[in-house]
C-alpha cells in the first residue's frame, strides 16, 4: 500500500533509509505573531532545504516529521521545502501536550451534547471532535492542503497520564484503529511513561506492534526497555545527538546490547532534531537563557558517527539496514483499520 508523503503517495520500496522521528520546523506561532521582525519564512525554508539536501547526499531517502499541533505545525511551509528536495517527508497528526487538554477542545462539549461545564471526558453522545480532527487529517488532508498524515503522534512526559494527556492518547488510539496509520509517541524515561501509554493503548484495543514508543533511547534501563519490547511495541532510539539527555556512548551501547539480544527488528533510529526552530529571541544573546548547545544534534550525526560506532560494537550492516530501512517499511506496511 502506498505511503502518503507531503509531495503525495510513494511506494514503500521508495522510502530508502528512513529517520523516523524528526522535525522540519518547530514554530511558536503566538510569539512569532507578536515579534514579526524575528521571523522570516523565506530564510527558514532556505535553511531547511539546505539541511535536507545534505541529508539526501548522505543517503537518507525519507524523514518522518512528527511536528503536530502544539509544536507549530505548518504544512504549507513544509510543502515549500518538499518542493525543493528529493527527500520524502511524512507528515503527522496528533497533539503535543504534557499536561492539559488544548483549550479549543476543552470547551467543545456544549455544542455537541449540551454539557456546559468544560470537561476532560469525550462527549456522551455523538463523535469525539478530537478523534474526528485526527481522522480527517489522515483521510482528507491537513489544513485543506490535501497532504494526508501518514502517522499519529501523542506525548506523555514527567507529569504522567494526566486527564488531558489521557484524552489525547485515547483519541490517537481511536483514530489509529479507524485509519490504520501507525502511532509514534514522546515519552519521559525517568517516569517510564512508555508503560503508561501501552496500558491506555491496550485498553483501547490497539495492536501494540503498530506503536513506536519514542525517546526510549534516553534510557539505559534494559529491564524497562525489554518490557516495552515484550509488550510488542517498537522502540524509538531516536534522540542521537541529545547529549544533555544521554551520553553518546550510553546510547550506542544500549542499541548494541539490544541487537545482541535479538531486538534489531524492533528498533528505529533517529535524532529528534529540528531543521529550523523559529521563535523570537526574548533577550539579547549575551543575556540569553537558552540551553547549552548540543553540537551533535543535527541530521548528519546518525550516519556520520552513530552507525560507525554501532558497527564497532558488533552491530552488523544487516542490522543497521533493518533499523533504518526494513523496520520503517514494515511499520508503514501495516495500515489496515481494525
Amino acid at each position: 500500500m502506498p505511503l502518503n508523503t507531503v509531495r503525495g503517495p510513494i511506494e514503500l520500496d521508495a522510502m530508502g533509509r528512513t529517520l523516523m522521528h524528526e522535525h522540519v520546523f518547530v514554530l511558536f506561532p503566538d510569539l512569532i505573531a507578536n515579534s514579526p521582525k524575528s521571523w522570516d519564512p523565506d530564510t527558514a525554508v532556505k535553511n531547511a532545504v539546505a539541511k535536507l539536501s545534505a541529508l539526501e547526499e548522505a543517503g537518507v531517502g525519507t524523514i518522518v516529521d512528527l511536528t503536530v499541533l502544539g509544536l507549530g505545525q505548518n504544512i504549507p511551509l513544509v510543502q515549500r521545502v518538499a518542493e525543493q528536495t528529493a527527500v520524502n517527508i511524512v507528515a503527522a497528526t496528533g497533539y503535543y501536550t504534557y499536561d492539559g487538554l488544548p483549550l479549543y477542545f476543552f470547551g467543545r462539549r456544549f455544542e455537541i451534547d449540551g454539557t456546559l461545564a468544560p470537561t476532560m471526558e469525550p462527549p456522551k453522545t455523538g463523535p469525539d471532535p478530537i478523534v474526528e480532527y485526527f481522522v480527517r487529517d489522515v483521510t482528507e488532508g491537513i489544513a485543506e492542503t490535501g497532504v494526508q498524515a501518514g502517522i499519529l503522534k501523542c506525548a506523555t512526559d514527567a507529569f504522567g497520564m494526566t486527564p488531558g494527556v489521557e484524552r489525547i492518547v485515547r483519541a490517537v488510539a481511536r483514530a489509529h484503529r479507524r485509519t490504520g496509520v501507525p502511532i509514534s509517541t514522546h515519552t519521559d524515561v525517568g517516569t517510564q511513561s512508555g508503560l503508561l501509554q501501552q496500558r491506555v493503548f491496550r485498553e483501547e484495543g490497539v495492536d501494540l506492534s503498530r506503536v513506536i514508543i519514542g525517546h526510549s533511547g534516553d534510557s539505559t534501563d534494559l529491564e524497562y526497555l525489554e518490557t516495552l519490547l515484550r509488550n510488542g511495541s517498537y522502540l524509538g532510539m531516536d534522540r542521537f545527538g541529545w547529549d544533555l539527555r544521554g551520553a553518546f556512548e550510553d546510547r550506542v551501547a544500549t542499541v548494541a546490547t539490544l541487537c545482541e539480544r535479538g531486538y534489531a527488528d524492533r528498533m528505529v533510529l533517529s535524532h529528534d532534531a529540528c531543521g529550523v526552530v523559529c521563535g523570537p529571541k526574548l533577550m539579547p544573546p549575551d543575556e540569553s537563557a537558552d540551553l547549552p548547545p548540543q553540537p551533535n544534534l543535527h541530521w548528519g550525526h546518525l550516519l556520520d558517527a552513530v552507525v560507525p560506532a554501532l558497527m564497532e560494537r558488533g552491530v552488523t550492516e544487516e542490522e543497521i539496514d533493518r533499523m533504518l530501512v526494513g523496520n520503517p517499511r514494515d511499520i508503514f506496511a501495516a495500515t489496515s483499520p481494525y
